[in-house]
């Protein structure tokens, strides 16, 4: 007898990274909680991307991981979209002060606190598996998460500077500092080729009932996690269906400047075009179905020459039962 059989919610493995992403786990959690009650804790698995990740004043900070962990702590300050609710910001202005970190990036006190216990843990040896481990425990997640990868492979573009030319700089600086408006060139995580996925990633992938593709960046957020070697091999060959939730609704993506990433390696903004970017597992991709938004139905036909079954549905997240319908939809594709 199978899970569904039993009354027990499935085993669901979700690829994720920043605000879209820990919009779309949260309703993870709660579809799955709709399922299986207190069993959901032990069926869903994010996968979060880590190549945003940075060293600032001494410190390593991860931000999709944090916005994750947040979201589904529900102590995250959803006006701003990262952080923590009512945090202060004493010590970075104290920092500031100092000449130290980027005055261009704040970091609260709360979250100041989550770097200095992560850097500690770091410093005594844990890796970056085991550092979420331990933070996991704090809150009742409802969720194990894992990094894509135990190595740091930070984000680097190379912009098209006016005044400077061609250069490299930190994501962080370029997403924050200058709000995308340099032109980027490349997205390079340096080390990615010779990084492995964490411990319990690809075994995840490989033992889910269905493998689903949060609307998050497709090219900073899930690009990364696809370009750790082993984990686009154990996506193609999981016996579980994968689905994709398109981050673009009527041509437009939803949040960041998601569109600037993609017209810099040469993909449309077009549910269409992303679609094309993750492929068919019938063709070398990775995709088995793609949910598309009700204004992009259209576009359905053209999903389907791709080689992917589309689904089409209201896909704005406008609070945590609208995210956990889609992901019951994106689970009903999957045949879960």
């Amino acid at each position: 007898m199978g899970d569904a059989e039993r009354g027990v919610a499935p085993r669901v493995v979700v690829l994720a990274g920043g605000v879209g992403g820990s919009k779309f786990v949260v309703g993870a959690r709660e579809a799955l909680r709709r399922r299986g009650g207190d069993a959901s804790a032990d069926r869903l698995t994010v996968v979060v991307n880590t190549g945003d990740d940075l060293w600032l004043s001494g410190v390593r900070l991860q931000p999709d991981v944090d916005s994750i962990t947040y979201a589904l702590a529900g102590v995250n300050d959803t006006a701003r979209g990262w952080g923590r609710q009512g945090d202060s910001e004493r010590v970075n202005a104290e920092l500031q002060a100092w000449g130290t970190g980027w005055p261009w990036f704040t970091l609260g006190d709360l979250d100041l606190g989550t770097h200095l216990a992560r850097t500690g843990w770091l410093r005594d040896g844990d890796t970056p598996t085991r550092v979420l481990e331990k933070m996991a425990t704090r809150w009742d997640l409802g969720a194990r998460l894992l990094p894509m990868t135990d190595a740091e492979v930070d984000t680097i573009v190379t912009v098209d500077d006016p005044a400077e030319g061609s250069r490299p700089m930190h994501f962080q600086e370029w997403w924050t500092r200058y709000r995308a408006t340099l032109r980027p060139l490349a997205f390079d995580n340096p080390g990615i080729d010779h990084a492995a996925p964490a411990p319990g990633v690809a075994e995840a992938i490989a033992d889910a009932d269905a493998v689903l593709i949060a609307p998050s960046n497709p090219v900073v957020s899930i690009g990364p996690i696809l370009a750790v070697p082993g984990i686009r091999s154990a996506l193609r060959s999981t016996r579980a269906p994968v689905v994709g939730v398109s981050p673009v609704i009527g041509g437009r993506v939803v949040r960041g400047m998601a569109d600037v990433c993609l017209a810099a390696i040469g993909v449309e903004t077009s549910a269409v075009g992303v679609a094309g970017l993750y492929g068919s597992r019938r063709a070398d991709g990775v995709l088995d179905g793609w949910l598309i938004a009700d204004e992009d139905a259209a576009a359905a036909t053209e999903i389907e020459d791709l080689g992917l079954r589309a689904h089409v549905r209201p896909l704005w997240m406008t609070d945590e039962a609208r995210s956990a319908d889609i992901v019951e939809a994106a689970l009903a594709q999957a045949g879960v």
